[in-house]
């Protein structure tokens, strides 16, 4: 079986059936010959893919699926936020050396044949000063490369300071690695997310979920346990790439207002809550805060995963607010539906 069909069998058993686009992603990633060429050993395959396209086309798990048929390579995959902490931190200790980007990037070439780097976007003005020149060296060195985003190489960091020797290192990269853009019109993440209702029942179990996170992001879901809010931080189940996992129990008992909410809104493309519990006026805070958070979530149009059947039962039993309740349950099962799951 070739390693393309082996990739499009894998990914229909995690509920992906690969369309034509797909199909070709694969093929181009296959295409990438990992092994490092020896000196003046001509190679004319391109040296990585940059591939770009709307949230939920399948970009992560297909790059997932494909790396994971090539273990006897060296590889190392990061998020890019990741990615750029690992890189300030060895350029750190790299301080007062000669040229640390460079020896930066040689210990890189040394010690990986292809480095995935995920959810490039970047927007800080000292990521752009340096990510572009970087990735040209290791490109240089023999190092192949992959890099998803939701945004063309051209759209990245708008407005920021400096762009134009970032946008000058980006033109200099797009000649070396494929630019491919992953079309397609069904989120398939939402489609699953969708679907799971079909054996709707009034709890899911972590181990549900995680299986859930898994199956949808070609990943094992981390341990990072908090978000950071303008210098505060909160708990909650999971953070990752564009998820948040929280759980009502917890969550909303923390001193988290609208403008907390409106970053989780922007910055979260799906948000899963369980462990919900029914309250009364004495829990009118929890209540309350939860209320906010929906109204923001709501108006922003976030895709919200309730896992438990608010259908069939209430959260609220108080009196206190509700007027407020009546609203905010009505916009709970509007939220549940095809319709609003499955907007833009």
């Amino acid at each position: 079986m070739s390693d393309i069909q082996n990739i499009i069998d894998k990914l229909k058993n995690q509920g992906l059936k690969p369309n034509i686009n797909q199909i070709e992603l694969i093929s181009n990633l296959n295409d990438i010959k990992i092994k490092k060429r020896k000196i003046f050993e001509s190679d004319n395959s391109h040296s990585g893919i940059y591939v770009w396209g709307d949230v939920g086309r399948g970009k992560t798990l297909i790059t997932k699926e494909f790396l994971n048929t090539k273990s006897k390579e060296k590889i190392k995959d990061f998020h890019y936020i990741d990615f750029m902490n690992f890189v300030h931190l060895k350029l750190n200790n790299l301080s007062g050396s000669k040229n640390p980007l460079k020896m930066l990037s040689k210990s890189l070439n040394k010690d990986y044949d292809l480095i995935f780097i995920d959810e490039f976007q970047v927007e800080d003005v000292a990521d752009a000063m340096i990510i572009g020149d970087l990735l040209n060296k290791i490109i240089d060195g023999g190092m192949k490369l992959i890099l998803t985003s939701n945004a063309h190489p051209n759209d990245l960091y708008k407005d920021g300071l400096q762009r134009q020797k970032f946008i000058k290192s980006m033109d200099i990269l797009k000649e070396k690695i494929l630019v491919y853009k992953l079309e397609g019109d069904i989120d398939y993440r939402t489609k699953n997310f969708i679907e799971v209702d079909d054996n709707i029942k009034s709890a899911y179990s972590e181990e549900e979920i995680e299986k859930l996170i898994r199956n949808n992001y070609g990943s094992e879901p981390n341990n990072i346990n908090y978000i950071k809010i303008k210098n505060r931080q909160f708990e909650c189940k999971l953070a990752m790439k564009n998820l948040l996992w929280v759980e009502f129990q917890s969550f909303f008992k923390q001193p988290l207002g609208s403008s907390d909410y409106k970053y989780i809104s922007k910055n979260y493309d799906w948000i899963f809550i369980n462990k919900f519990n029914i309250c009364n006026d004495e829990n009118i805070d929890t209540v309350r805060r939860f209320i906010s958070f929906i109204d923001v979530a709501y108006a922003d149009k976030t895709k919200i995963k309730f896992f438990f059947n608010i259908k069939e039962q209430d959260i609220y039993i108080g009196n206190k607010l509700d007027i407020l309740w009546k609203r905010c349950h009505s916009r709970l099962i509007e939220m549940q539906s095809f319709k609003y799951l499955s907007k833009d």
